[in-house]
């Protein structure tokens, strides 16, 4: 049923809430050792798929495969070795975050102790607290131990770094690729473009409920699409000379757009007219973003 380097196969996973679509006919093979992210706005359908693919709401159609088995609600050995952490965390308010954390290593019969200090540690999470008590970024934290703590061959994280302050994000991050490295294969799902680049080598953009592409880290940034801020009296003039279609004015007298043509060219063409200013930056991960999915506009 699956390569060797593939760990987790996903088929024509479809999700309806009534008339409604979560996701659709979406298809996807995850690596061994891999940190795929699943990218897209709110409401794209990355949670809906998260949750199908754990069985925590019933799929319409698809199938999910985890080391050659179909997984389903049924599959008690596969969720062994699956870590999971929710976009939104639920706990039982009335224990303290140690026997949360005892119940949950009862679960297992290796010895994962050492594990969880480990990750109590790293995060710097206070055991003598109440769940009640918590705050959002500590009860994330909590989330985070409960994943990872049992040492699941494939962790799957829903907006993982939601509530975590910079200092506790850049540790999660050194976690994550921690465990990249021992051959955890982790699934990433984010609306905050900039995450993928510290820890995905592979990225599935979602929308509207569907898969539209996959791309890798490395071919994104590869598309070479710059930005070019020019000041000039003349701006009116040299956004007619270059047939920019989508300009940003930043003022009277200063414009932003996205260059479409060679820089030979561009340059040639500036060169015409007196430049206040100019500044040609290479564009942000989350521009070249926005760049497919106004590509995909343009083609609806």
């Amino acid at each position: 049923m699956t390569k060797n380097n593939t760990i987790m196969k996903i088929e024509g996973l479809t999700k309806y809430y009534g008339k409604v679509l979560g996701i659709e006919n979406l298809s996807l093979e995850l690596n061994k050792g891999e940190v795929f992210g699943i990218i897209g706005p709110n409401g794209a359908g990355k949670s809906t798929t998260m949750r199908s693919i754990m069985c925590l709401i019933n799929k319409t159609s698809g199938k999910v495969f985890v080391e050659g088995n179909e997984f389903t609600k049924y599959s008690i050995d596969i969720k062994k070795i699956i870590g999971y952490l929710p976009s939104e965390i639920h706990l039982y308010e009335d224990l303290s975050v140690k026997q949360m954390l005892d119940y949950h290593e009862s679960f297992y019969k290796e010895d994962i102790h050492n594990r969880r200090n480990e990750l109590v540690e790293l995060l710097q999470l206070d055991e003598n607290k109440m769940i009640e008590d918590l705050s959002l970024g500590n009860l994330k934290k909590v989330g985070i131990v409960l994943a990872f703590m049992h040492n699941p061959k494939i962790i799957i994280l829903d907006e993982p770094t939601s509530g975590l302050d910079p200092v506790i994000q850049k540790k999660f991050f050194d976690l994550v690729l921690e465990e990249k490295e021992k051959g955890t294969t982790i699934l990433y799902s984010t609306h905050v473009l900039s995450e993928v680049s510290k820890v995905c080598h592979r990225v599935g953009i979602v929308r509207n409920g569907h898969l539209d592409k996959i791309e890798t880290i490395d071919s994104i940034k590869q598309m070479a699409l710059k930005y070019v801020t020019v000041t000039s009296s003349k701006v009116d003039e040299i956004v007619s000379e270059l047939g920019i279609k989508d300009v940003t004015k930043v003022n009277d007298t200063t414009v932003r757009f996205k260059n479409d043509i060679t820089m030979d060219s561009l340059v040639k063409k500036l060169a015409e007219f007196e430049i206040e200013n100019l500044l040609i930056e290479e564009a942000s991960l989350e521009d070249m973003f926005m760049h497919y999915y106004q590509e995909d506009d343009t083609n609806v």
